[in-house]
C-alpha cells in the first residue's frame, strides 16, 4: 500500500487521523459536474433547434436519439475504460503507464472510423425495420447519417477527456466541452437556419463541433507537462497487447450503458410508433430529465476517479468511504432537480415547441403528465448512476452489465410493450396490451430504474466488488 500522501482527497487532522479534504473533493467534483452539465446543454440545444422545425422532426429525433447513443457507447467503450486504467495508474504513481493507456485508446478509437461510416450508410436499412411512418423514417435517416459521420470523433474525445479525468485534471475537460457546446450552438444555427439543412443540419453541426473539441483536446494533451515524455519514449506507437487490454475493459464498460441505452431506444421508438405526439412528448421528457441525470453523471465520474485512484494505491477502505460520499451527493442533487421539475413543469415544457405547430398544446399537456411520474424515480436513478460508476472505478463491470441486461430486456421492454400499445398496435401479440401510450412507457421506466438502482446499490454496499478491486 502506498502512503496516505498518495490517496486522493485525503488530509490528516491534528491528531493524525484521516479525514476527507472537502476542498480537494469539490475541486474534482465541481468541474466534472459542469462538464456533464455542458453535455446536457448540448442535448437541450439540439432539441430546441429541432423543435423549431416541427413536432414531426422532434418525433424523428426521438426515434433515433437513443439508437445513436447506443452505437456511440458500444463503439466508444474503449474511451470509457481509459478513465479507470489511467486513474489506477495515477494512484499507483505510474505516469508512464497512464500515457501508454491513452495512446492505446487513441489508436483503438481511430480504428472505429470505418465501422461508424458503414453504420452511417446502413441507416436507411436500420431505421427501416422499425416500422415508423414514412415521414418520420425519412427525417430520422437525415439525422442519422451525418450524426454517425462524427462517431469516431466522439470516441477520440471520450479517450482524451477520460485521460484528463482519470488524472484528476477535469479543468481541461471543462474547457474542451465548453468549446464544443458553444461551437454546437453556432454550427446548428448556421446549418439548420442559414443553410436550410433542417434536421440534418442539427446533426452536421454537432459532428463538426465534436471535431473542434478533438483538436483542442489533443492540443491540451500534447502540451500537458506529463506528455512531454512522448517525444523521448515510444508511447505513441501502437501496442497490440495494450489495445487488447483496453478492449478487454472497454467493451464491457461500454456494453453496460450501451445496453441500457438500447432498451431506452426501443422504449422511445415504441412511443413514436404510437403517435408523433407521444414520441415528441417522450423526447422532451428525456431532455428535461437530463437536467437531473447528466450533472449527476459528473458527480459519479468523480467517483470513478476516486475509487480507481484509491484502488491503485491499495486502500480499499478509502475507496469505500469516497464512494459513500459520492452516492449521497448524487442522490441529493437528483432529488432536488426532480422536485424542481415537478413544480416548474408548466414553465419549462412550452419552451421546446413552437405555437405555430397544431400539436403543440397536446404535446405540452402530455409532457407535463409524464414529468409528474418521472420526478419520483430520480432518487433511484441517482443510486444507479453513482453505484455503477464507483463499481467501474474498481474494475467491477461484468456483474453490473449482466444485471442491466436482465432488467432491461427481461423486465423493462416487455413491461413497456404491455403498458404502451393497444391490442392492435403492438410489435408482438403474445403479451397483454393495455394501451396507455407514453404514460404507460414512463411507468415501465419507473419500475426499471428502481430495480436497477436498488440492485447496483446492493452490489456496492455488499462489498462484493472488493474481490474485483485490483489493478486492471
Amino acid at each position: 500500500m502506498l502512503s496516505v500522501a498518495h490517496l486522493p482527497v485525503l488530509r490528516l487532522n491534528a491528531q493524525g487521523k484521516r479525514q476527507m479534504d472537502w476542498s480537494a473533493l469539490m475541486g474534482l467534483i465541481i468541474p466534472m459536474f459542469f462538464i456533464t452539465s455542458l453535455q446536457m446543454v448540448l442535448n437541450l440545444t439540439d432539441t430546441w433547434f429541432v423543435g423549431r422545425i416541427s413536432t414531426l422532426a422532434l418525433s424523428a429525433v426521438g426515434a433515433s436519439y437513443y439508437l445513436v447513443m447506443m452505437v456511440f457507447l458500444l463503439l466508444g467503450g474503449v474511451g470509457l475504460g481509459i478513465q479507470t486504467l489511467v486513474a489506477q495508474a495515477e494512484g499507483a504513481k505510474q505516469s508512464e503507464l497512464a500515457l501508454h493507456w491513452v495512446w492505446c485508446g487513441l489508436w483503438t478509437a481511430l480504428a472505429t472510423t470505418p465501422l461508424f461510416l458503414g453504420i452511417a450508410q446502413a441507416g436507411p436499412a436500420i431505421l427501416g425495420v422499425l416500422h415508423l411512418s414514412p415521414e418520420v423514417t425519412h427525417l430520422a435517416v437525415n439525422y442519422w447519417i451525418p450524426r454517425m459521420w462524427g462517431g469516431s470523433l466522439s470516441v477520440l474525445l471520450i479517450v482524451l477527456t477520460s485521460y484528463f479525468n482519470g488524472l484528476g485534471r477535469p479543468k481541461y475537460t471543462f474547457i474542451i466541452m465548453t468549446t464544443v457546446v458553444v461551437s454546437n450552438i453556432v454550427f446548428n444555427a448556421w446549418f439548420v437556419f442559414k443553410l436550410g439543412h433542417g434536421i440534418a443540419g442539427a446533426a452536421e453541426g454537432t459532428s463538426l463541433a465534436l471535431g473542434v473539441g478533438v483538436l483542442l483536446a489533443f492540443w491540451f494533451f500534447w502540451k500537458d507537462s506529463l506528455t512531454t515524455k512522448v517525444r523521448q519514449h515510444n508511447y505513441w506507437r501502437p501496442s497490440w497487447a495494450g489495445v487488447r487490454q483496453v478492449l478487454a475493459l472497454g467493451i464491457p464498460t461500454g456494453l453496460f450503458p450501451a445496453m441500457d441505452v438500447a432498451g431506452l431506444s426501443l422504449y422511445q421508438i415504441m412511443q413514436v410508433t404510437v403517435s408523433p405526439v407521444d414520441g415528441a412528448a417522450t423526447q422532451i421528457l428525456v431532455m428535461l430529465t437530463s437536467i437531473a441525470y447528466m450533472p449527476a453523471i459528473g458527480i459519479s465520474l468523480a467517483g470513478t476517479t476516486l475509487v480507481g485512484q484509491s484502488v491503485g494505491a491499495g486502500d480499499i477502505a478509502w475507496a469505500r468511504y469516497c464512494a459513500r460520499i459520492i452516492i449521497v451527493m448524487a442522490m441529493a442533487y437528483m432529488i432536488m432537480v426532480g422536485v424542481g421539475l415537478f413544480f416548474l413543469r408548466g414553465l419549462v415544457v412550452p419552451w421546446f415547441l413552437t405555437t405555430a405547430d397544431s400539436n403543440s398544446d397536446v404535446v405540452i399537456a402530455l409532457t407535463m403528465h409524464l414529468l409528474v411520474i418521472a420526478a419520483f424515480y430520480q432518487v433511484f436513478d441517482a443510486l444507479n448512476l453513482a453505484a455503477s460508476f464507483c463499481l467501474r472505478g474498481a474494475g467491477d463491470v461484468r456483474w453490473p452489465t449482466v444485471i442491466l441486461l436482465v432488467l432491461s430486456w427481461g423486465v423493462f421492454l416487455p413491461l413497456c410493450h404491455m403498458l404502451t400499445f393497444k391490442p392492435d398496435q403492438g410489435w408482438v401479440h403474445f403479451l397483454p396490451q393495455w394501451g396507455l401510450g407514453a404514460v404507460g412507457g414512463v411507468y415501465a421506466l419507473f419500475v426499471y430504474t428502481a430495480g436497477l438502482g436498488i440492485l447496483l446499490g446492493l452490489r456496492w454496499f455488499s462489498s462484493a466488488w472488493e474481490k474485483k478491486a485490483k489493478l486492471v
